[in-house]
């Protein structure tokens, strides 16, 4: 089958599922206020079925205290946006979903305190309309923040960190129920953001701002390879934020999207951008896609809050059947990881939906993969097929080994333990602090055990 029938045939059959409304679980029963029993739940994907016994969902940190001290085994679910058992228990989850309030914008301090299941997309318009922006948003504004900060999602451009960057100082709830705060200057920091779950429970989180800003967001198609390759930091460090998007073939990345901060006087960026092209119209990351959907492009300045994400906040661009994977390089390595994986592309292809190359800033988070290094991610979205996905991941984390590739904790991966530890400078040190915070355990479970305290 040629390239274009391919593209076609395949991007039918998932189309369906790209724009069905989101679901954050599936559930037979109506849940009661608090505590649900478990039928059958999965995760945003699908490709998961929670496996904790209960799962609960308090109103206030005052019955999230109650729930920590009570219950013995348990564990803090937010959006379902992971692709993999993080977030699951052998007995008990505890829902975050209606801890999702604004509590304060502070103006002097350039700071917004929210509860930890609020979503990026649920309040970043009204920072917006006060004056304010965050640095950065994920693709899809939908994730709750302590999630994407637990496990270090999601940064784009070369002076950008992942959203764990933004974050001034967090509320946890200890395993005996108490709280705690933790902020910068707090010497646990620096391990419990970026936690992994495995510390307590997060309820609230204070986030750094900065005055509001406006993004020009413009798009290039089939940026030769080769070019890529002579000029990958020129590429990466043309914009604000620059994600490539490409499924490997014809020796060309299919489309560049650049993201610059506006200004009346900034210049165009031309018709010939490293060999590629100026898009025509509005363009979906699966080119076959209908962008209708999509933020808005073709250099029409708009908030940042309306720019930096690739789909518009009141769209929930898929129901999630597919499967993601991401890993991060550091960034010296970007070319030659690339065309690693590039030599893999007959494996790929028939799998693949797309895959997104992304610039993240170093940051001081102890099992942020971009701790102390710059990186950038291949992110892949997979096809719902499960059995080829993970019988490639090992490939493609072979071909990365040399890079010392980190995986994205809440995505697909099948790097052992020891694996990790090596390439985890402050690894010992998190393992030995979790078990200080949490010496009876409370949070383990099968994730944790597996590729954290072996």
């Amino acid at each position: 089958m040629k390239r274009k029938q391919f593209i076609k045939t395949t991007s039918a059959a998932v189309v369906g599922s790209i724009l069905t409304p989101m679901v954050s679980c599936k559930t037979e029963k109506k849940p009661t206020p608090k505590t649900i029993e478990t039928m059958q739940r999965t995760n945003w994907a699908g490709n998961y079925t929670y496996k904790a016994e209960q799962i609960h969902e308090p109103k206030s940190v005052t019955e999230v205290q109650e729930l920590v001290k009570k219950l013995d085994v348990q564990k803090a679910l937010g959006s379902t946006h992971c692709f993999n058992d993080i977030a699951d228990s052998p007995k008990n989850q505890i829902s975050t979903k209606h801890l999702n309030k604004i509590i304060e914008i502070n103006k002097e301090n350039k700071t917004v305190r929210v509860e930890a299941g609020a979503r990026y997309g649920d309040f970043a318009e009204i920072l917006h309309n006060k004056g304010f922006a965050l640095h950065n948003l994920a693709s899809l504004p939908h994730i709750s923040v302590a999630g994407a900060c637990a496990t270090a999602t999601h940064g784009s451009g070369v002076n950008n960190k992942n959203l764990a960057g933004q974050v001034v100082s967090v509320e946890l709830v200890k395993p005996d129920g108490s709280l705690v705060e933790l902020s910068r200057e707090h010497p646990d920091f620096g391990a419990v953001v970026v936690g992994l779950g495995a510390f307590g429970i997060i309820t609230k989180v204070t986030l750094m701002l900065q005055d509001t800003f406006d993004v020009q967001q413009d798009v290039f198609l089939d940026l030769p390879l080769e070019s890529l390759k002579s000029n990958f930091e020129n590429i990466m460090q043309s914009g604000y934020s620059v994600s490539l998007f490409t499924d490997w073939m014809d020796n060309k990345v299919s489309e560049v999207w650049v993201k610059r901060t506006f200004t009346p006087d900034m210049t165009d960026l031309g018709t010939n951008f490293f060999g590629a092209v100026p898009a025509s119209k509005n363009i979906h990351p699966i080119v076959a896609l209908d962008a209708v959907n999509c933020t808005e492009q073709m250099g029409v300045p708009g908030p940042w809050y309306d720019r930096l994400p690739h789909f518009k906040m009141g769209f929930t661009p898929s129901a999630g059947e597919e499967l993601q994977s991401e890993y991060f390089i550091p960034r010296e390595h970007a070319v030659d990881a690339i065309l690693a994986i590039e030599k893999m592309k007959d494996e790929i292809y028939p799998h693949i939906l797309i895959s997104e190359i992304r610039a993240i800033a170093a940051d001081g988070f102890w099992m942020s993969p971009c701790f102390q290094q710059d990186c950038i991610t291949i992110h892949t979205t997979w096809q719902q097929k499960p059995q080829e996905v993970m019988a490639l991941l090992p490939k493609i984390e072979k071909a990365l080994a040399p890079f010392n590739a980190k995986p994205h904790w809440g995505k697909l991966f099948t790097l052992d333990a020891k694996t990790l530890q090596a390439r985890y400078p402050k690894y010992n040190d998190f393992v030995a602090l979790a078990q200080k915070y949490d010496p009876q355990g409370k949070f383990k479970n099968s994730f944790l055990t597996e590729h954290i305290y072996r």
